[in-house]
């Protein structure tokens, strides 16, 4: 898949193929003047308030990631400016899997997804948009120390083993943020999903590791402060994109708690404001946490429990061992002995590797139906096989052409005539391959000599466990489908009439047809949508900048009559009211 209709660059151009199938074109022509309405009137509140909350990167980062107050940013612009600073953006269609949505930042790209909300979610929308993403994520990463943060989770985070309720979760509450954000959605089904979300979370057993890092994810980019308790600054996304909020996180009436890997296990619910948030003292403090929970990882304590986070998981994953050499595959079976891993078994297309690079004649090709293998030593014998030197491997009769029987910890017997081994590059052996081999376990036959040539893999010990293949070019990546996909609603003429009002006010201020009749405007909007709230604020603002005092008093009539038939609109009208006459740009 090459990007279509999309502008790449050097950042770009190093994505692996299996995250290019989630990139989309923006479809800049896509957004309406009621959309580009939006925006502004959230960038405009957000600058004008958050110039005050947020961290002080936030102001810098819209200025150096190319996000304008007054236009949705175009991705291909962003690109070109970000650049500068060691990343890129690519557009995506809303909640993407946890595991690519990481890998993305471990190559220093922003995912972004590309719709924008509603005018009637104006305030906070459990789907992830442009607001969220562009003028939420973009700005805090122009922070040298908080974009080499972001880049080190993607790296961690995409290495974390899911289990298989994660992904049940994940199609759940992408579902729930699409039929949220979709229009006339029917109650009744928003109900449903939002108990189908419920449940899942109320029974998921035991959080998996990537359960987990979701969590610390969320209490830092996207809902994190920093400072001190008394007084912390806003850089969370969600936090920064969320008019409504980014206000109300402020407030006495959310807890606030110094951030420790303590908040690895403090849930969160994204359809409800957060009843607490986790303030760190510095972004570097950051690192430290992540460092700290990356040291509870599969990926670095191996051992058992690496295997069985794997088997639990029912995905592709990876282990290395001592020796270097990776198994790449779906984890089915294990082994123990005396608390150490002594066989393992996978099932189905496996591969194997060394230093992330697929071992010539071992793809999944010539392990099409799964790979087992003893680990650890042989009975009564001290000395690994990887630690023998080639005499050693001689006395033990472990050489080619020699039939041999290797009785291993735990009572695996190997027997068969050896072939030949692979050694990686400081001369260990890490592979050993028979003919006419038998492999048991007591009175288990783990491979019958009919089932053709056995390879046994060399290695004392699993160092580690991760998700995910350890040569991207192993397997065919190439197979995300998503249950549900974005919304887009045909408008109704009516909406597009409105649409239309909405399009020659922004053509006015922009001064592309200077000879509209803003008062016509306002007329054919009070008589055909007298409860429409945002277009008489932009109204009122060009009003005001002209000095058209009788203008102004028409327009500011005409809200107050929309207040109190709506009076759940009353604040955003009186806060757009209250900045539509200053000068606020970036």
């Amino acid at each position: 898949m090459e990007f279509k209709n999309i502008e790449s660059n050097p950042i770009l151009d190093r994505l692996p193929k299996h995250l290019r199938q989630f990139i989309k074109p923006q479809d800049y022509e896509d957004y309406s003047a009621i959309d580009q309405a939006v925006w502004r009137y959230a960038m405009r509140k957000n600058v004008d308030y958050l110039s005050q909350v947020a961290h002080s990167t936030y102001i810098e980062g819209l200025q150096q990631t190319g996000i304008s107050v007054d236009a949705i940013p175009n991705m291909y612009g962003m690109n070109r400016i970000l650049k500068a600073i060691g990343w890129a953006a690519v557009a995506v269609d809303g909640f993407i899997p946890p595991n690519a949505f990481m890998e993305f930042q471990a190559y220093n790209v922003l995912v972004i997804a590309s719709d924008i909300r509603q005018l009637e979610h104006i305030e906070y929308t459990p789907a992830p948009d442009i607001i969220h993403e562009g003028a939420g994520h973009a700005p805090i990463i122009a922070n040298p120390e908080y974009a080499e943060y972001l880049r080190r989770f993607g790296e961690i985070g995409c290495k974390a083993i899911s289990s298989a309720k994660d992904y049940e979760l994940y199609e759940a509450v992408r579902h729930l943020s699409i039929i949220k954000e979709a229009p006339n959605t029917p109650q009744d089904q928003i109900d449903l999903a939002e108990k189908a979300v419920e449940d899942l979370q109320n029974n998921m057993g035991e959080p998996s590791e990537m359960a987990l890092i979701r969590n610390l994810h969320w209490w830092t980019v996207e809902y994190g402060l920093i400072g001190t308790i008394e007084n912390p600054k806003i850089y969370g996304a969600g936090l920064l994109s969320s008019i409504g909020e980014s206000a109300w996180c402020m407030t006495d009436k959310v807890k606030k708690l110094p951030y420790t890997i303590d908040s690895t296990f403090q849930n969160f619910d994204i359809t409800k404001p957060q009843p607490q948030l986790y303030v760190t003292p510095d972004f570097a403090h950051l690192s430290l946490v992540l460092e700290s929970f990356a040291n509870t990882m599969a990926l670095r304590t191996g051992g058992p429990s690496a295997i069985k986070k794997l088997i639990h998981s029912q995905a592709l994953g990876t282990i290395e061992l001592s020796t270097g050499l990776q198994i790449s595959g779906v984890f089915t079976n294990m082994i123990e002995h005396n608390g150490k891993v002594s066989y393992i078994q996978t099932t189905g297309k496996t591969a194997l590797a060394n230093r992330d690079k697929e071992l010539v004649g071992h793809s999944t090709l010539e392990h099409a139906d799964g790979f087992g293998s003893p680990i650890g030593k042989l009975k009564g014998i001290n000395l690994a096989i990887e630690d023998m030197s080639p005499r050693d491997l001689r006395a033990y009769d472990i050489y080619e052409g020699e039939t041999v029987t290797l009785e291993f910890e735990n009572d695996i017997i190997v027997t068969g005539e050896i072939i030949t081994g692979t050694r990686n590059l400081q001369g260990k052996i890490i592979l050993i391959s028979f003919k006419n081999c038998t492999v048991t376990h007591k009175d288990t036959i783990l491979f019958d000599p009919t089932w053709g040539l056995y390879d046994m893999a060399v290695g004392k010990e699993v160092l580690s466990g991760y998700s995910g293949p350890a040569d991207l070019h192993s397997f065919d990546l190439i197979t995300h489908k998503v249950s549900s996909t974005t919304i887009h609603v045909k408008h109704s003429a009516e909406k597009l009439e409105l649409i239309d009002l909405y399009k020659q006010v922004r053509d006015y201020r922009e001064g592309t047809n200077p000879t509209i009749s803003r008062t016509k405007v306002l007329e054919q909007l009070v008589n055909r949508f007298p409860m429409d709230w945002l277009l008489p604020i932009e109204l009122f603002e060009l009003a005001k900048k002209g000095n058209e005092n009788e203008l102004c008093n028409s327009i500011l009539g005409h809200l107050e009559t929309i207040k109190q038939n709506r009076p759940e609109v009353g604040h955003l009208i009186d806060d757009g009211v209250k900045i539509a006459s200053q000068e606020i740009a970036v």
